[in-house]
């Protein structure tokens, strides 16, 4: 059965680059959001196993989104892929209840083993 993705980026070039960066056996249903807002609406009218979600984005940021999923008490896996590599931005994300924080652009042999130490792949 396919594990439901969700990758949420303002970039579509970076969402297809996320999209090119999992592997090819990795059985997923990919939906896309092009901002926080996009995929809270998502996130809430089904279920989600798995997100990439940027950082900075049009109205409404990862770290909104990560509250709202905390807040709703949201079951799904976070990945977050960002260029904002500040040590304080990668301890609040995990605070916030992310798996791991991910340094665009996506480099595929790290994400897998993200992916395998998670059991996701």
């Amino acid at each position: 059965m396919a594990l439901p993705v969700l990758i949420c980026d303002d970039s579509l070039l970076a969402r297809k680059q996320v999209r090119k960066s999992l592997p090819e056996s990795f059985d997923a249903d990919i939906l896309t959001a092009s901002n926080g807002v996009e995929a809270l609406a998502i996130l809430r009218s089904q279920e989600i196993g798995l997100v990439f979600l940027d950082l900075t984005m049009p109205e409404l940021d990862g770290i909104g989104v990560l509250e709202a999923i905390k807040q709703d008490g949201l079951d799904c896996f976070v990945i977050v892929i960002s260029a904002d590599i500040q040590p304080e931005m990668q301890k609040r994300v995990t605070e916030l209840g992310a798996l791991a924080f991910i340094h665009k652009p996506v480099n595929p042999e790290k994400l897998i083993v993200i992916l395998k130490q998670y059991g996701l792949i």
